[in-house]
Formats: structure tokens, C-alpha cells, sequence
């Protein structure tokens, strides 16, 4: 990088479409990372985003596009697993580090890539979790599962499928449907006709209000509905409405810290938004950014008036992230880039607000 030009890190995920709130959140986060993080060895930094609708076919492309810069030197993101899944070929072989705020997809650390990492929790997790907590805590017996299709959403309820049977529940059965519809109260009606005391939803906030609010309807007026981390946030509130009430999704706590109050004050006042209402996650991308942007400070070489950021040396420096004070926790990668901090709580909607479930610590 010659003196007088930008150290340029990328973040990828859905700014325009369903579901933009994610990847607007997530991008004010590592911006927020950048403003407290602004140079490497006096080198300005600049953030390009990049939007992907949420789609797999536009994260491989922004992959390509990242991946032909020979001035890009790292990536937060990508922000859902499909897109995530299509780009971790295309930067291994340019050798760009990543490290995603939110693709939980379980297989994704075994791939055998030496430059994806994640600060998220992954879905196993968040199954095996969800489906003691159905079984034990809410003494649910009986449940039927819903996705999106998409990577996240289906792996996930395929994932509580079989967590909540090898628990000895019972699954009688799993359905599909086709985001950013307005009706689905024909996969309700199928869903109805199977007699789940609870539906599991793994999808995002978009489509959960849309079926929450066509529950009734479709003769699930007394079922339960248990949404995800994809669909925790006000946002979904919001477009939910009366509908949400009594409704259950995923949260992952941000332990109470100085930084986190700074980063809450210095969100809305950027933004003018309250952090956390457009998604949970602006927290993470300000961690995946805040590490990557520690390591290229590690590695980073200046040679009169050109500075170095060997990717290789980048990577490594990245997946040695060790005892890192981040928002979310002390972060810590493991060989296959697992750096998740978190831990997991499971939300009610009660008097129109996420209020902590019953019967958790």
C-alpha cells in the first residue's frame, strides 16, 4: 500500500431487500470498530461494503470483486451462511482473511480453510440448546418445524429436528417455505393438520412476522412458535405487531462492560438508532472488524513510504487471536477459527417486549 492510499477492509452482507437491518446493523458495528481503530502505522483505514441481498449468488460475486483487489485486506463478513459458503473458496485461494459476525451454519469451520473464522456461535449449538429448553423447561413434547430453504434456516431445523427426537420428542414434521412471501397459510394449514403443541422457525425476522401473524388462521391459534437468532431484534416486533406476543426466539447476551456502554452511546449517536434495534448483532461485526483490524497491526510492515500486510502472515495472526477483550466476551480462536465469546438465552414477547424466557439461570 503506497503512502497517500487506504487500507481497505470489506464488510459483505444485506444492506438493501428483506433484509437489510441485518447487514445495516452489522456494518454500523464495524464502522464503530474503524472510528476507534482509524490507522494502521498512520495508514488510513476505509471500510468498502458490499451488499448481498442475502443471496449466495451475490456474496460469490463480491468475493470475486474483493478477491481482484489487490489493496483489500481483510473481510467482516459474510453476514449469512449461504453467502458465506459460496465466498470461502474464492478468498482462500486470494488468501483474504475473514472473519464473520454471524454465519452460525455448523460445517462451516470444517472445511479445512486457513482464512475463515467466526465470532458467532454455531448452530449446533444454538440446536442443542433450543431443544432442551422446548423439551425440559417448557415441557413441549410435540413440535413440527418450519425453514426458509436457505442454509441457515434449514440447517437449523434440521439440526433441532434431530436434537429434539434424540431427546425423545417427538417431530411430526418439517416444512418449507419460500422467503419474502406474504402468505403462508397454506404450509400453516399443512402444519396444522399435524398437531405440534410448538413450531420451530429457522429463518429470519421478515418471514417469522409473517407466519406468527397467520397462525391463527391457519388453526395454530394455540401452538407455540420459537424463533431463532435470526429472528430476535425489535425489528420483528415491529412487524409482527400484537401477533408476536408470547412468541420465543434466540438471543446472545452482550455482558455489561464499559466498552459496551461507550459502543451503545457512540451507536446512537452516530446513527440515531437505539443499538440493538435493528438486529442483535452490531456487537459482533464490531468484534469481527476490532480483531481483524488488532492482527493487521501485529503484522503489518512500513518500508519507507510503502506498508506491507503479508495476507498469509494475516490469517495466521488472525486464528492465533488469543484472550482478545472484545463486546461480546474474551475472544479466543480455536484451530478451525471457531472465536465465539457468547453464550446463548432464549426470549419472550410479553406486554409487547423481549423479556428473558422462564426458567434459565
Amino acid at each position: 500500500i503506497k503512502e497517500g492510499e487506504t487500507v481497505k477492509v470489506g464488510y459483505v452482507g444485506p444492506t438493501t431487500g428483506d433484509y437489510s437491518a441485518f447487514g445495516i446493523d452489522i456494518s454500523r458495528g464495524a464502522e464503530l470498530a474503524i472510528v476507534a481503530n482509524p490507522d494502521i502505522e498512520g495508514y488510513e483505514v476505509e471500510l468498502v461494503v458490499e451488499d448481498t441481498q442475502g443471496s449466495p449468488e451475490q456474496g460469490a460475486a463480491v468475493a470475486n470483486k474483493f478477491a481482484s483487489d489487490p489493496r483489500m485486506v481483510a473481510v467482516d463478513g459474510h453476514t449469512f451462511s449461504g453467502s458465506t459458503e459460496a465466498a470461502i473458496p474464492i478468498y482462500e485461494q486470494a488468501h483474504i482473511v475473514m472473519m464473520s459476525p454471524s454465519a452460525t451454519q455448523v460445517d462451516l469451520t470444517s472445511l479445512g480453510s486457513r482464512v475463515f473464522n467466526r465470532v458467532a456461535f454455531h448452530d449446533a449449538m444454538q440446536a442443542s440448546f433450543a431443544s432442551s429448553y422446548i423439551k425440559d423447561k417448557l415441557g413441549v413434547n410435540k413440535i413440527a418445524v418450519m425453514h426458509d430453504g436457505g442454509a441457515y434456516g434449514q440447517g437449523l431445523a434440521e439440526l433441532v429436528a434431530g436434537s429434539f427426537k434424540n431427546m425423545g420428542g417427538e417431530v411430526v414434521g418439517s416444512e418449507p417455505i419460500t422467503p419474502g412471501e406474504t402468505d403462508y397459510s397454506a404450509p400453516l394449514a399443512a402444519v396444522a393438520s399435524l398437531g405440534p403443541e410448538l413450531i420451530y422457525f429457522g429463518g429470519y425476522d421478515a418471514d417469522a412476522s409473517v407466519l406468527v401473524t397467520q397462525m391463527a388462521g391457519a388453526g395454530l391459534g394455540d401452538a407455540l412458535f420459537f424463533g431463532c437468532d435470526g429472528t430476535y431484534g425489535e425489528n420483528y416486533l415491529d412487524l409482527a405487531g400484537s401477533a408476536a406476543e408470547g412468541t420465543y426466539s434466540t438471543y446472545v447476551p452482550i455482558p455489561e462492560s464499559e466498552a459496551f456502554d461507550k459502543f451503545r452511546t457512540d451507536y446512537q449517536a452516530a446513527y440515531g438508532d437505539e443499538q440493538g434495534k435493528l438486529s442483535p448483532f452490531s456487537p459482533h461485526g464490531h468484534d469481527a472488524m476490532a480483531v481483524l483490524l488488532n492482527a493487521a497491526d501485529e503484522v503489518a510492515i512500513k518500508s519507507g513510504d510503502t506498508l506491507l500486510i503479508p495476507r498469509k502472515a494475516l490469517a495466521d495472526a488472525v486464528r492465533a487471536t488469543e484472550d482478545f477483550g472484545g463486546l461480546t466476551g474474551t475472544i479466543t480462536c480455536d484451530d478451525d477459527g471457531e472465536c465465539a465469546a457468547a453464550s446463548i438465552l432464549f426470549m419472550k414477547v410479553e406486554g409487547g417486549g423481549w423479556v428473558k424466557g422462564p426458567s434459565q439461570d
